[in-house]
Order: C-alpha cells, then sequence, then structure tokens
C-alpha cells in the first residue's frame, strides 16, 4: 500500500489525558516525521501538530484511536496526491 503526507491536528483539553495519547503516539512513531506542541496555560489546552508519513490504514487507524480518547480531539489534513 502506497504511503501518504498528512498533519494530524490535536488538541488536548484534558490534561491528564496527555500520558494515554503519547503513548498512543509512541505506537506510531516509525510513520511520524515531526511533532510540534504548544502549551495554551490560559485556556488549559495543549495544541499539538504531528506530520506523518504512513500507509492510509496506519494513519485512518491512528486517526480513530485519538478521536476514542476522551478529551482529545483530532482532525487530519492529507497532502494531495501527486
Amino acid at each position: 500500500m502506497e504511503n501518504r503526507v498528512a498533519v494530524i491536528s490535536i488538541i488536548v483539553t484534558e490534561p491528564g489525558r496527555v500520558e494515554e495519547l503519547n503513548e498512543l503516539l509512541h505506537e506510531y512513531s516509525p510513520y511520524i516525521l515531526g511533532r510540534m506542541g504548544v502549551p495554551y496555560r490560559e485556556k488549559n489546552l495543549n495544541i499539538i501538530s504531528i506530520a506523518i508519513d504512513a500507509p492510509m490504514d496506519a494513519i485512518n487507524s491512528l486517526s480513530g484511536a485519538l478521536g476514542r480518547l476522551e478529551g482529545i480531539n483530532a482532525k487530519v489534513i492529507y497532502a494531495k496526491v501527486q
């Protein structure tokens, strides 16, 4: 299966869930190109962007797992197919 490049945008509204999030991201670390996290202390949020290069199934699996975590909102944006 062909790899796709995508960015996963994550907003953490419950800081106590960060450990679960990190464990999940660690499982997909072979595909992760980079990660940027921004703590927004005034709003008690964490904003995270993940750049990923992976098979579509892996990206969908990660996105689905993120969506099942309480206090975590995630959206995926794919690069256009070339």
